[in-house]
């Protein structure tokens, strides 16, 4: 249904888009994961049409939006960041207003704005003011506008964002129904809420595609590597890494966080075990604890999660 060929974006010498290619299938629920600066807004944008790219193709049905941008426009709805809402007006009129711009037919205004009121939970703030209705419900208003023409594609930026923990449950099982007869993109930096309703996750970072798979995938490419917390203390941080990296296999030997001071917490990464006779980490490792004479206070075999997978392929090199 989409499809997104070599696409790049630059901005004089800064280039935000690297070639990123993907496709999304009828019906599917996409998480567009990635810190902020990855690329996500800038691909949103020239998704919906908003900007243009500096190179690369994108095809919905087989139409380019450089030739048949108004027909791509008319089959999506889209949710910025930043929900352009008109404060001083009624929820009604705003919707009114929006179906006006989307050339929604006179006859069919009405029963359009009921619609997505109903599917967005807003009946009863229909005559209320934007401007003092809480954040979760000028969210909903927001998602209102974006399905008062009845889209086949909806293109969510950061829909959860800076709201509390209620109103977030609320957003997320409004786009799971959504999700049932619609595609949705769903633009976020928030694991919990790609967990929660999306059915596949594209991961970005630093403008290009690193990741594209279901969490289970994703999680399952990395079954090959074994990982280790350790927890030392009476040893200099540093000098239990760089030990601890130079065991054979090792690939990656990382300081991480501890809440003891005095305890260095370091995480290590090496293949699997293969019953090939290869030495198993944790047996080295201990055996390397063990002759340095250090207190060890704890090693434990990592499970990679997507937080975790999420963290790995988007660290800074």
């Amino acid at each position: 249904m989409i499809d997104v060929s070599g696409l790049t974006k630059s901005y004089e010498d800064f280039q935000a888009l690297k070639g990123v290619s993907f496709k999304i299938n009828r019906g599917e629920i996409v998480g567009f994961l990635g810190p902020n600066g990855a690329g996500k807004t800038t691909t949103m944008k020239i998704l919906t049409c908003y900007m243009p790219q500096t190179a690369g193709t994108v095809k919905v049905d087989d139409k380019d939006i450089n030739e048949d941008a108004l027909a791509i426009r008319a089959r999506m709805g889209y949710l910025p960041e930043s929900t352009p809402l008109y404060t001083d007006m009624l929820v009604y009129d705003y919707l009114q207003h929006v179906a006006t711009v989307r050339g929604v037919p006179k006859d069919k205004v009405r029963e359009r704005i009921k619609a997505a009121c109903e599917m967005c939970g807003i009946v009863d703030r229909i005559g209320q003011v934007i401007g003092t209705l809480s954040k979760g419900y000028k969210q909903r208003v927001g998602l209102a506008q974006a399905l008062i023409h009845d889209p086949d594609i909806l293109i969510l930026d950061e829909p959860t964002s800076g709201l509390d923990p209620n109103q977030i449950v609320e957003i997320r099982n409004l786009i799971k129904r959504l999700g049932e007869n619609r595609t949705i993109i769903l633009s976020t930096h928030n694991l919990p809420e790609v967990m929660a309703t999306c059915t596949r996750i594209l991961i970005i970072h630093q403008g290009r595609i690193v990741a594209d798979g279901t969490a289970a995938q994703l999680e399952e490419r990395e079954a090959e590597n074994e990982r280790l917390r350790i927890l030392l203390r009476g040893v200099e941080p540093e000098v239990a890494r760089l030990e601890l990296a130079a065991l054979p296999g090792v690939r990656r030997a990382e300081l991480v966080p501890s809440a003891d001071a005095g305890v260095a917490a370091i995480e290590l990464e090496a293949p699997r075990q293969r019953g090939d006779g290869t030495q198993d980490l944790r047996a080295a490792t201990f055996k390397k604890v063990v002759d340095k004479g250090w207190e060890l206070l704890e090693l434990t075999r990592l499970q990679l999660d997507l937080e975790g997978l999420f963290r790995k392929l988007t660290r800074e090199v």
